[in-house]
């Protein structure tokens, strides 16, 4: 770990010139390069060629049953690799703040570690090998947050959508606190992408607001615990007859992750009092 460390630190700091990776695209030295957001793209690149390379080799594994790496007889979870990177490219970033290629470069092996990481998040989550069974629809929901994430920090939206030199510090405080309120409940309601965008886009926490919230969100157990017909018509809405946006998640997640083939886990007993 501390020679990975070392190794990547004396890259990191080895020169301070740019990628400028795609400068044969008009435009790219001036507006991605010269306002320091290449890192940022490489990082979304890596991302999502990670993703897909990962996906791909899973999706295949599971139909020619290709075994699975493994260190001492225990199966090795490409997240723990997604760790270990994502944990020496901070250290690495935190101890030299490199500039130029290096920064470049922390930015690409981030996001590689960041893929293997939240391809694998729904075991994170559960604490248990549900990657093709439905919970696992939880990592690509967790991947694509991170997308979008990384998408909207690459074309430089503000949080909150406040740019200070658009407005005065009293009606930038009343959005800040709007949108924050906003794109809670959203969260709260169980609409994390939704929510997430609202934190960047004025007022599109208000979609998620005024919708029903889906039935095992918090939001759900604590105001609609004594209303039983919201509860059921929050429940016929997002699991017995969903409606079209919940159809489209579904399909598209099995698009980009494969549909699952493995029941739930049974839940575990409650511990004893």
């Amino acid at each position: 770990m501390l020679f990975l460390i070392a190794a990547g630190s004396n890259i990191a700091k080895a020169t301070a010139d740019d990628l400028d990776i795609f400068r044969f695209i008009p435009g790219y030295s001036e507006a991605i390069v010269g306002d320091g957001k290449e890192p940022v793209l490489l990082l979304l690149l890596a991302f999502l060629i990670t993703f897909m390379l990962t996906r791909l080799y899973t999706r295949l594994a599971r139909v020619y049953g290709w075994g699975s790496g493994s260190v001492g007889g225990v199966h090795l979870h490409h997240m723990v690799v997604g760790i270990l990177i994502v944990l020496v490219t901070g250290v690495v970033a935190v101890a030299e703040w490199p500039t130029g290629i290096g920064r470049d470069l922390i930015g690409i092996f981030f996001g590689i570690g960041a893929a293997l990481v939240l391809d694998e998040f729904a075991l994170s989550l559960y604490l248990e090998d549900v990657y093709w069974s439905p919970e696992g629809r939880t990592s690509i929901d967790a991947t694509i947050m991170g997308v979008m994430l990384a998408g909207l920090l690459m074309v430089g939206t503000s949080p909150f959508g406040v740019n200070d030199a658009h407005y005065s510090r009293t009606i930038a405080f009343g959005v800040i606190a709007l949108n924050i309120v906003l794109a809670t409940i959203t969260f709260l309601k169980g609409k994390l992408m939704l929510g997430l965008a609202g934190i960047f886009v004025p007022l599109i926490g208000l979609v998620g607001v005024l919708r029903l919230a889906k039935p095992r969100s918090a939001w759900a157990r604590w105001f609609y615990k004594r209303n039983p017909a919201k509860v059921e018509r929050a429940r016929q809405r997002y699991e017995v007859h969903p409606g079209w946006p919940e159809r489209f998640n579904t399909w598209f997640t099995n698009l980009v992750g494969g549909a699952p083939s493995r029941p739930s886990p049974p839940k575990s007993p409650p511990p004893e009092s």
